[in-house]
């Protein structure tokens, strides 16, 4: 399991003096970014290879509050990845000081050639640095049909 360790900021907090839903999805976004650099492939990577990561969809559950200055984990698992790595999947969970888990996500997303604005697989040297990634017990190879699992389309206001 990869972990990062923060310490929730005065400006992590809503009006309830508790940590604000955008925060935890940045704690997690920031602990996505700092595993891709643990495995070779920090922003100068991605930005030479014309490549990002997009989100599909995060969906958080919430077990208890967080409240500032105390520190917290958080961590990454790998879900699922595609044959081509083109789709992935993260579970990630927050942890207080004590270990108790007080939240935890699931993340889809996809790569994107950031010149061509489509979705790309990694080349295969990025797509290797995947290989030792931790993983969670029911990892899968993902498929476009997963990246479909909720079966959501825009709506235009026009119709």
């Amino acid at each position: 399991m990869f972990l990062k360790s923060f310490e929730i900021r005065w400006s992590d907090l809503d009006a309830n003096s508790h940590l604000a839903n955008s925060a935890y999805m940045n704690l997690m976004s920031h602990t996505r970014m700092a595993f891709l650099q643990s495995i070779g492939l920090g922003l100068r990577e991605l930005k030479q290879a014309h490549l990002g990561p997009v989100v599909f969809h995060e969906h958080i559950h919430y077990f208890k509050e967080i409240f500032p200055g105390k520190p917290v984990q958080v961590s990454l698992e790998l879900k699922g990845l595609s044959e081509d790595g083109r789709f992935f999947a993260f579970e990630h969970r927050i942890f207080s000081a004590d270990g108790t888990n007080n939240a935890f996500c699931e993340l889809m997303g996809a790569w994107i050639d950031t010149d061509k604005r489509t979705l790309t697989a990694p080349p295969a040297d990025m797509l290797k640095s995947f290989d030792n990634a931790p993983k969670t017990a029911d990892f899968k190879i993902l498929t476009k049909e997963d990246t479909r699992a909720y079966n959501r389309k825009p709506v235009d206001l026009k119709t």
